[in-house]
């Protein structure tokens, strides 16, 4: 009889351990970044060329120019960071530096405890609500050369990458690749794609998947990534609008 309690008194421990550790089976999710901002810059305006009038003359003109976009922001940069084993006082246990890490970097308008990152998935720009939703937000015309769709694409086939327990298989989103030294894009290089965590049509978050050790930038420089961000500067539009940056390392 003794036996038979002992036996029924370590099963029902084991059982509440097993239940007490399932509700400690979280996924990691990503963590808000520190961020250092060193230089922002824009592009400055081209010096006119000079024509000299002459009453009674026509003349026939081909007419070539540069326009600073009104409906993006850009950002780039270098990642280091730490992968660490610590409790919910950030009391570490145990920690391993990377130089060189793996992961992605996420901007969007949602601060700490506004994104569902367990109910992630690609933002659709193929459904038509959704996609004019997000440009009426942000005063983008559906004729702008400079729009979300003309800007990501399901034709770019990006990488697959990893956000909280969800796997995101290759090509799966709408990705940009932002330029290399080249003054081009490479789809191997810079990868941007679209998610929303589905709270509302306009929720966006902008990933870009993070070059391990580095790649040449549009500048030349090495870079680790490069990303674009919407942002309204159409018309008399001069407003800032808050991004908040989270990364997940590997």
């Amino acid at each position: 009889m003794k036996t038979v309690e002992g036996l029924s008194l370590f099963i029902l421990i084991i059982a509440v351990i097993a239940l007490f550790s399932a509700g400690l089976v979280l996924a990691v999710v990503p963590f808000g970044a520190d961020i250092t901002e060193n230089v922002t810059t824009r592009a400055a305006p081209d010096d006119p060329e000079l024509h000299n009038a002459n009453a009674g003359n026509v003349t026939y003109m081909t007419i070539f120019g540069y326009s600073v976009t009104q409906a993006w922001q850009g950002y780039y940069g270098n990642v280091s960071g730490t992968i660490m084993l610590a409790d919910n006082n950030d009391k570490v246990l145990y920690n391993w530096s990377l130089a060189n890490p793996e992961g992605e970097v996420y901007a969007t308008e949602n601060g700490t405890g506004q994104v569902d990152w367990g109910n992630v998935e690609c933002f659709n720009i193929s459904e038509n609500g959704n996609l004019t939703a997000l440009e009426t937000w942000f005063n983008i015309s559906s004729a702008d050369p400079d729009g979300v769709n003309e800007t990501f694409s399901y034709s770019n086939d990006h990488d697959v990458f990893y956000t909280a327990d969800e796997t995101f298989s290759y090509g799966e989103c709408a990705a940009a690749f932002m330029f290399n030294s080249s003054g081009a894009s490479d789809p191997t290089q810079f990868q941007e794609v679209l998610l929303t965590d589905q709270s509302d049509d306009v929720q966006i978050i902008f990933v870009a998947l993070i070059e391990e050790f580095g790649r040449a930038g549009f500048d030349g420089n090495n870079y680790d990534f490069e990303m674009v961000v919407l942002e309204n500067g159409h018309g008399t539009d001069t407003a800032y609008r808050n991004y908040y940056f989270y990364v997940e390392l590997q």
